[in-house]
């Protein structure tokens, strides 16, 4: 554009009493520099390529046309770049699930806990896979002590970690200190609630002021983070120990990291699935009573499925994102990783409540009550997706006939199947490659392990083809879909599905709707020539999912499943 040009466009929306040859020579200069920057000028073949890109045509005089256009805004992105954005930096708007209708129940009721009843076993084994909810009582009555607990874990970590390669950063030093402490103020009577003195792990995307937080990717390696998780907050004013920052998929895809693979202790010779993989591996092997996880599309589901753990996906808006990495803004979400529903139960409720450094957060109450008769709930069933024949169709038919043993009514349900799910997941790819725009434009995304098409620097950089007008219209049919979602639950307080089946994954992570998935199987492992081995096994699962801030409903059901079952007191053969 030369200087008349540019007087012409500022005259045309009225800027030419604002210094227009000043702003000329800023334009200018930032040419000049997208030009030393490898930023060419773009012609009308390159727009007539690149239509090919967008799935539209224009004629000659329309490219001729965009030519001025698009390389001003090739000039508005380089002038963007010149602001440092770090990863979180949140945008102007802020994702609610409330937009599909959904209202947040009144009311201050509080859960109600039943504790368990048995003498402290004598062995480290039988110590180390005791339910959080046991281990409270026993801490409580000074049966063991938070100190004999925490090096009890950390010892097994050490020694587990060879197979299970779950452990980034050890939290030593840290944990003893408030292991002590809590010993200190149990001496004294002064509880803090069911989680002081139990010892747990975080996924390695929470900051932890003093340790690093790698996000399992090797440009973070060494990266360290001036903040504490909300969440570690949380636990640490409810008492817990923290013991170690936990393996995660590099930016929390997968079970690949910058050292390597984190493995189940189901079969070793089997990846722990991501990107929560060094939670559940370690939550799984009873190296760790719970652990943090995060889920965006599937991160807590996946491997609390193939580690044989429970996992919740909370209500979106319902636990603080502050301090943890972001990938999606609308879309993540951070959870508790247990052996049962009730620890998870027990965690949630540390765990959530509003949080001003986390926009669009909820304070919904959790009147969660183990006691309460499952008549009480109107229980769905998703029918679609337990169609066909799957490998964990059997499984999940046992899981509907414990419900009706226990005096359960089932109700058929659906949910909303004709969107185009894939183009809707769009969303993810453009709000994570925002999040590392700097990585990709660095080339330092060539540093991370994976380099594939199912990987996030392929994803990063293909993103960057999404247009925005097509972004915003995914946002649009995201918001119906919120609506329909809704307005299928409305006659059931929760529904079970299998959990990859029918688009519940994705549809839910979609809607921000509560999840817990139980463990349901134990399937046989055959080698190389079709042998079953003797000790690994595939664990299966399914999902109990409920309305938006009914976590208490949703986690009362998964605890009736697993009071009338024993999947999940399975314990692996590593251990």
């Amino acid at each position: 554009m030369d200087r008349r040009q540019f007087l012409e466009s500022c005259s045309a929306v009225g800027l030419t009493g604002l210094m227009p040859g000043v702003l000329y020579t800023q334009v200018a200069d930032r040419r000049d520099t997208a030009v030393a920057n490898g930023v060419a000028d773009i012609t009308t073949s390159d727009i007539e390529a690149a239509e090919q890109l967008i799935g539209l045509s224009f004629n000659d005089e329309e490219r001729k046309m965009l030519v001025e256009a698009l390389n001003e805004q090739l000039e508005q992105y380089q002038a963007m770049r010149e602001h440092d954005l770090p990863n979180g930096a949140h945008p102007a708007e802020v994702f609610t699930p409330q937009l599909s209708g959904a209202e947040v129940p009144s009311g201050t009721a509080e859960p109600s806990w039943q504790w368990p009843s048995a003498s402290v076993p004598e062995s480290d084994e039988d110590l180390a896979f005791a339910s959080v909810a046991q281990l409270s009582v026993w801490l409580r009555e000074r049966e063991v002590t938070a100190q004999q607990l925490t090096e009890l874990f950390l010892n097994r970590l050490r020694r587990l970690d060879d197979t299970l390669n779950c452990v980034i950063t050890y939290t030593e030093e840290r944990a003893m200190e408030a292991a002590a402490q809590a010993d200190a103020e149990l001496d004294a009577g002064d509880w803090r609630g069911p989680l002081h003195g139990v010892p747990y792990g975080a996924k390695d995307l929470f900051a932890v002021e003093g340790y690093p937080t790698t996000w399992g990717a090797t440009p973070y390696q060494e990266q360290t983070i001036d903040d504490t998780a909300a969440v570690v907050e949380r636990l640490g004013e409810a008492g817990a120990v923290l013991i170690a920052k936990l393996s995660l998929g590099a930016l929390a895809w997968g079970d690949v990291w910058f050292d390597g693979q984190t493995n189940s202790p189901w079969n070793p010779n089997q990846g722990s699935s991501g990107s929560s993989a060094g939670s559940a591996a370690a939550v799984a092997a009873g190296a760790v009573p719970f652990a943090l996880g995060t889920e965006t599309l599937g991160s807590i589901v996946s491997p609390s499925t193939r580690n044989g753990v429970t996992g919740h996906r909370p209500s979106f808006g319902t636990v603080s994102r502050h301090g943890a990495m972001v990938l999606s803004w609308s879309m993540d979400k951070a959870g508790p990783m247990a052996r049962s529903a009730y620890d998870c139960a027990l965690v949630y409720d540390v765990l959530r409540g509003a949080d001003p450094r986390d926009p669009g957060m909820v304070d919904a109450p959790f009147p969660f009550d183990a006691e309460q008769p499952l008549s009480d709930l109107r229980i769905g069933v998703y029918e679609e997706a337990f169609d066909g024949d799957y490998q964990n169709a059997e499984a999940d038919q046992a899981v509907l006939d414990a419900l009706r043993e226990q005096g359960a009514e089932l109700h058929s349900m659906s949910l909303p199947t004709d969107y185009p799910l894939g183009a809707l997941l769009n969303t993810l790819n453009v709000e994570s490659a925002s999040n590392f725009d700097e990585l990709t434009r660095s080339g330092n995304d060539d540093t991370m392990v994976r380099q594939t098409t199912d990987a996030w620097p392929h994803v990063f950089r293909s993103a960057r083809f999404v247009p925005a007008v097509e972004h915003l219209q995914s946002s649009r049919l995201r918001r119906q879909l919120m609506v329909d979602t809704h307005e299928a639950l409305a006659e059931v307080d929760v529904f079970i599905s299998p959990s990859f089946q029918g688009g519940t994954l994705q549809i839910t992570n979609l809607t921000g709707h509560p999840c817990v998935c139980l463990p349901n199987a134990f399937h046989p492992v055959e080698d190389d020539d079709g042998n079953e081995h003797p000790e690994h096994r595939s664990p299966g699962s399914i999902t109990v999912l409920g309305r938006l801030y009914h976590d208490a409903d949703t986690l009362r059901v998964a605890h009736a499943i697993q009071e009338a079952t024993d999947w999940h007191t399975q314990r692996p053969p590593v251990r």
